[in-house]
């Protein structure tokens, strides 16, 4: 199993969502995160004054799938999230050893 992490634009949330249902990912985690890479930030004006925001409003996804959905996963991903300008986000995939729901005990890939 695999762990797929997307750092996304906030606006594109539901289209993410809306794409990974399409390819059949029953669950998923959404967390509200600040970062930023190549874009650096920007500056914005408030009362007068100049100041950088350093850290840009984002979204991590993150879902767990069996090895053979990753590729659908990360092209649904992809599709619905880009919009061809800089801080579209990342995407990262990791291994899972075990997933156990704590509900009925189920293991591994039953568990998803």
């Amino acid at each position: 199993m695999k762990q797929v992490t997307a750092i996304i634009k906030p606006f594109k949330l539901e289209e993410v969502r809306e794409a990974l249902a399409d390819v059949g990912v029953s669950g998923l985690t959404v967390t509200e995160v600040k970062g930023f890479g190549r874009q650096k930030g920007h500056t914005e004006l408030y009362r007068g004054a100049e100041y950088v925001v350093d850290f840009l409003p984002k979204m991590k996804v993150e879902v767990v799938v069996k090895d053979a959905d990753v590729d659908r996963c990360i092209e649904a991903i992809v599709r619905a999230a880009k919009t061809g300008k800089i801080g579209d986000g990342k995407i990262f995939v990791t291994h899972v050893e075990q997933v156990v729901r704590i509900r009925t005990g189920e293991t591994d890939e039953a568990a998803v």
